[in-house]
């Protein structure tokens, strides 16, 4: 896995700063030159200042703008397998109280840099495992990566839906879509916070559910008792069965998959099964452009006394933050334009390359042209299981606000 004389990486002067940060990038414009061989894609090296001085261990990719993703700051690691094996089982204990805390099944077991391993993700539903092999140094220890994960948790199948177009980007050919033991039922039920979801994790989106608003749905869900609800960008319910359970009034569900709004209404159907209460609540489906719906809402005077807005991610690169604010600023005022008032406003960005004070200002120029005074009674990240490096700031990407809409 290593070898005893690993090549090492040689930074220009003064960029290391971020490295002795713990940041774990080393973008190509700060390497000086290679001491030794020429490293194999995906091969440890070490990292030195320019005055030579130990800085890191990582894996080495020329083909990446990322050219060395950092492992280990001990000079005397050694990442063979045992350390790779060992990494995974530190991430997967962290989780083990999630199931219990939370009533849930499924949970996010290993997030990349936030927990050490860098171009890996590992999500669990049920006894399925949902993995993302995203870069070349982590597609080099593959079979290590899955002997651990069997070794620990004996996963009744493992499905690999790793991002073909992130792999792209590391040189890698796709490799989505292949798995490992008993294929996954299609739906697969899953549990969250006690409600049954079905979900679809070959056509999903994501790794098949968004694990990381666990906690938001829990804390959104109170607000819609009572209320007449819009649920936009709904998929497969994730806010609606909450919603629902919490006594809200009526919701209108909209989404623009139809595939994701068949999972809806069959998991709105189990749940006013379980629960006589919700069954007499009005549940609207439509499938459509949600800034279309929205601006009908607004020209026929229909209005609601909640709004939620769980988009998808609509910045992937920062060039496209620009628009995506615009889209953002545009979405809220919308929603609060169809706010009854003193309604609440759930909304969310899940743009990494957006931060959180520019989705805050967004927001708030949609109040400014809104003619509307708004209230933030809370502020939400992503759920446990997504913990934020605080050496890696883009491991935080999801941004939340609960607003009273005056």
């Amino acid at each position: 896995m290593t070898k005893n004389n690993n090549p090492s990486v040689i930074l220009k002067p003064g960029r290391d700063k971020s490295v002795r940060h713990r940041h774990p990038w080393i973008f190509s414009g700060a390497i000086d030159g290679i001491a030794g061989a020429e490293p194999e894609p995906g091969e440890v090296v070490q990292v030195q200042a320019a005055d030579g001085s130990f800085l890191a261990h990582g894996y080495f990719n020329a083909k990446s703008r990322i050219s060395v993703r950092l492992l280990d700051w001990q000079r005397g690691a050694h990442i063979d397998e045992g350390w790779w094996r060992e990494r995974v089982a530190a991430a997967v204990m962290r989780r083990t109280s999630v199931a219990t805390e939370t009533d849930s099944n499924a949970c996010r077991l290993v997030y990349a840099e936030a927990d050490g391993l860098p171009g890996l993700i590992v999500d669990q539903h049920d006894g399925f495992l949902a993995v993302q092999m995203l870069t070349v140094g982590i597609e080099r220890v593959r079979g290590v990566i899955h002997a651990a994960l069997e070794e620990l948790l004996h996963p009744t199948g493992v499905v690999d839906l790793s991002d073909d177009t992130a792999r792209g980007l590391e040189g890698l050919p796709p490799s989505s879509g292949s798995g490992t033991g008993k294929p996954p039922d299609r739906p697969l039920a899953i549990r969250e916070n006690g409600f049954r979801y079905l979900i679809d994790l070959f056509e999903g989106q994501k790794t098949g559910f968004y694990l990381d608003q666990r906690t938001n749905r829990r804390r959104v869900a109170p607000y819609a008792q009572g209320k007449s609800v819009l649920d936009g960008f709904c998929y497969t319910g994730g806010f609606t069965l909450p919603a629902l359970a919490a006594g809200a009034q009526a919701i209108t569900c909209i989404d623009s998959s139809a595939a994701a709004l068949d999972l809806l209404r069959q998991n709105v159907e189990s749940l006013q099964a379980e629960r006589p209460a919700c069954a007499n609540v009005t549940v609207e489906v439509l499938k459509g452009n949600l800034f279309e719906l929205m601006r009908r809402y607004r020209d026929e005077e229909r209005h609601f006394e909640m709004v939620i807005l769980d988009p998808p991610k609509l910045a992937a690169a920062q060039a496209q933050v620009p628009k995506a604010l615009r889209a953002y600023k545009d979405l809220n005022l919308l929603a609060m334009k169809l706010l009854t008032p003193g309604g609440i406003l759930a909304t969310f960005s899940c743009s990494g390359a957006v931060s959180r004070s520019e989705f805050h200002n967004a927001v708030a120029w949609a109040a400014t042209d809104a003619q509307r005074s708004v209230q933030v009674i809370e502020q939400l990240s992503q759920a446990e299981d997504h913990p934020v490096l605080i050496s890696f700031p883009e491991s935080e990407y999801l941004k939340g606000l609960i607003c009273r809409v005056l």
